[in-house]
């Protein structure tokens, strides 16, 4: 069975297009595997901290994102120690950087 999807880097450069045209600042703080890397969001609240979340699909093949660090808000000293682990436990993942103060993930996909 052909996989349809997008690869990963085209997936990513459009989104992150997406959000700068909506005027929200987003960029690619690490590139992985250019087809088929998994996709992890930083979104920074500033003051409120950061929430981590990690590209997931569902039990139908659908995209989504679970909440790392239990999708806790936490200082950015801890997300990017968790990015970190995550990179060096799988050097084909994305991450991708939203300053957000609301929180909000513009990426495709709903919170599983």
């Amino acid at each position: 069975m052909p996989d349809d999807r997008l690869p990963t880097d085209l997936w990513v450069m459009a989104h992150v297009r997406r959000c700068m045209d909506a005027g929200i600042p987003a960029t690619v703080a690490r590139k992985g595997e250019a087809k088929g890397g998994t996709v992890l969001l930083k979104i920074n609240q500033f003051e409120g901290g950061c929430r981590v979340l990690s590209q997931a699909r569902d039990l139908e093949g659908n995209l989504g994102w679970l909440g790392a660090l239990a999708g806790a808000l936490v200082p950015e000293a801890d997300a990017d120690a968790y990015i970190d682990r995550a990179v060096s436990r799988d050097p084909d993942i994305w991450v991708i950087e939203i300053e957000d103060r609301s929180g909000h993930n513009p990426f495709d996909g709903k919170l599983i």
